[in-house]
């Protein structure tokens, strides 16, 4: 197997990174919030670095507003009004985005994306000890799957997944990664003492493919971009964004289904079956 010259910078921002992130997830409260706000923010910094939108800092300005706010309205209540905020922050930032129509609509695209890491993460954190099952679920579910596929893909090759938007990804990887966080989904549920391993391994598998197309959605957009890297924040991955666009999607399906189950509690209606 041919492990390429980016492994090891990787290896070391995992070993590094994972830690740090798993602890404020179980600490909870606001060094929680904090690290969820933070980066989302730099998620749609990188995101606006891509599309080269200006003027850049006062766009970033306008949605950490909304996002912040949406964060805070979240600990008082309601989805709803988080959601009225982002929508009052995405229609401020195509009144300010520069670059022609044609770029308005990714630029507040870029807040709804950073909002869909940060509203997911901290609605399904809220609740108490079954929001952490949720939460190191939804990790072990995307990075078993990104693990999974970098070294599937790389062991076994095969056919190319979609090479006009990754050309180094294949099938064997994308399947491989869907067997591998399906399982680790399972593990995670068996672990906290849940009773619905089995029924819940159908969420922790499309859980896994979602986070790939998240994956690919961010590839063809910096494909449409010319943009190799979202960043260089991260050694090995390149921008955080490179390293979060599974985890936003995967959030994203995560948080829908637990409120399509139970809108009062999505973390146990994404977990309970």
């Amino acid at each position: 197997m041919r492990i390429g010259a980016d492994f090891l910078p990787r290896l070391g921002s995992a070993v590094a990174l994972a830690p740090l992130v798993l602890f404020l997830c179980w600490w909870g409260s606001w060094p929680y919030m904090a690290l969820v706000v933070a980066t989302s923010l730099i998620v749609l910094w990188e995101w606006l670095g891509i599309i080269s939108a200006r003027p850049k800092a006062a766009l970033v300005a306008i949605g950490g507003a909304a996002l912040v706010l949406a964060s805070l309205m979240l600990v008082i209540r309601p989805v709803s009004a988080a959601a009225a905020v982002v929508l009052v922050g995405m229609v401020l930032m195509a009144l300010v985005a520069r670059g022609g129509r044609q770029l308005r609509p990714w630029a507040t695209g870029g807040l709804f994306y950073a909002a869909a890491l940060a509203l997911p993460a901290l609605i399904l954190r809220a609740d108490t000890h079954v929001g952490l099952v949720t939460l190191i679920w939804l990790l072990a579910v995307v990075w078993s799957t990104d693990i999974a596929a970098y070294f599937c893909g790389r062991l076994l090759r095969g056919p190319k997944l979609w090479p006009r938007v990754s050309p180094n990804k294949t099938w064997s990887g994308a399947l491989g990664g869907a067997l591998f966080g399906t399982l680790a989904g399972m593990f995670t549920i068996y672990l906290a003492g849940l009773p619905s391993v089995l029924l819940a391994a159908p969420v922790a598998l499309l859980a896994s493919a979602v986070s790939q197309l998240g994956d690919l959605f961010e590839s063809s957009m910096k494909r449409r971009f010319g943009v190799k890297d979202s960043g260089s924040l991260i050694p090995g991955h390149g921008g955080l964004m490179d390293r979060l666009d599974g985890l936003i999607t995967a959030a994203l399906f995560a948080l829908l289904v637990g409120l399509v189950r139970d809108p009062d509690a999505p973390a146990l209606g994404l977990l309970l079956w």
